[in-house]
């Protein structure tokens, strides 16, 4: 007979082309995954200084879904707001980069 209380898990392994976004990603992601939620947890671990690991259980297929639509959806996010935040800021009509005027 299959166990059905052995939890389902994911593990997701995140390894940025800047390493410095580790960190940044972490302490983004650490609330969220401090949190209690009622069928699911999460937990962020530094596999190395170059990536970051997170490890979700979930009571069922449904919560782990939802977990990973989430936390991969805010992974997303947070490295594509790094992105933007590194390219440089150029007024259309004098093609100036506003960040340094």
């Amino acid at each position: 007979m299959t166990d059905t209380t052995a939890p389902w898990t994911a593990s997701v392994t995140v390894r940025p082309q800047n390493p410095r976004l580790v960190d940044w990603l972490e302490q983004a992601l650490g609330p969220e995954a401090s949190r209690e939620v009622p069928r699911a947890h999460a937990e962020l671990r530094r596999s190395s200084d170059s990536s970051l690991e997170l490890r979700i259980s979930a009571r069922d297929s449904g919560a782990m879904r939802a977990a990973l639509n989430t936390y991969l959806g805010w992974i997303h996010l947070a490295l594509a707001t790094a992105r933007a935040a590194d390219r440089p800021v150029v007024d259309p009509a004098s093609s100036t980069d506003l960040r340094s005027a």
